[in-house]
């Protein structure tokens, strides 16, 4: 088949842009706004957790990941990663430029000029490591879940959320915490932080199982697809379908 011929029979999804520009929105703003903030949180019989306030949101990235892949196929869901890690560069990028203006006179903008430099004015091995890690654990999990769906036939889509999940935040987590902070933290810190952020985050998962059965359900029915990566070509530097 040409490659205008597979063109042609690509299907038009009614929802599948509104599930990228979902994924891409939540993935700047958790990265952006919620990893200014280090929040904590008193815990039964496990005392105080000390954790970022994007992890409450930053998750729900994965939940899109999991629908696009187990709804339109692994190529979707990688072409969204590709446009959340655009996302991601130009965001770096404006607030680079942003941060490095010489403010106006004045005491507001003196201290807005402070505020802005904390928040985002980032490292470069945080921004390295964020976007590495998302690229990263994003397409890990996309692959997993595709595998497993077609091992599973199918069957049981709350075993392959979670698994493909726990695999992706792991490489996410890893990658992030070690490119970002070690040689900075002690490493004994860099392990914990890290461990604490993936049990959060996979966590997350499964207690978003209920809404991802209706999210899909719904989505197969309406788009009327259902897709199996049997013949996909899971190379990770694509954006075409």
């Amino acid at each position: 088949m040409t490659e205008l011929q597979t063109h042609m029979t690509q299907k038009n999804y009614r929802y599948y842009d509104f599930i990228v520009v979902a994924f891409v929105t939540v993935l700047l703003c958790s990265n952006l706004i919620g990893a200014g903030k280090v929040a904590t949180i008193n815990l039964p019989w496990v005392g105080e957790v000390v954790f970022g306030a994007g992890i409450l949101f930053f998750p729900i990235s994965y939940f899109f990941g999991d629908i696009l892949t187990e709804v339109y196929g692994y190529a979707h869901d990688r072409r969204a990663v590709w446009c959340g890690f655009a996302a991601l560069l130009f965001a770096a990028l404006m607030s680079s430029i942003v941060v490095a203006l010489e403010p106006a006179k004045g005491d507001y903008n003196t201290a807005l000029q402070s505020g802005l430099e904390i928040v985002f004015g980032n490292t470069w091995r945080i921004v390295a490591g964020s976007m590495l890690a998302f690229w990263a654990g994003s397409l890990v999990n996309a692959f997993v879940l595709a595998k497993l769906k077609i091992w599973t036939q199918g069957r049981h889509l709350w075993m392959r959320t979670i698994g493909s999940t726990a695999v992706g935040e792991l490489v996410d987590s890893s990658l992030f915490y070690f490119i970002a902070f070690y040689a900075i933290w002690p490493l004994e810190q860099v392990i914990q932080v890290a461990m604490v952020q993936y049990i959060l985050k996979t966590s997350w998962e499964i207690l978003a199982t209920p809404l991802t059965y209706v999210v899909v359900n719904f989505l197969k029915r309406q788009e009327n697809e259902d897709h199996f990566d049997t013949q996909t070509n899971f190379t990770p530097f694509k954006t075409s379908l």
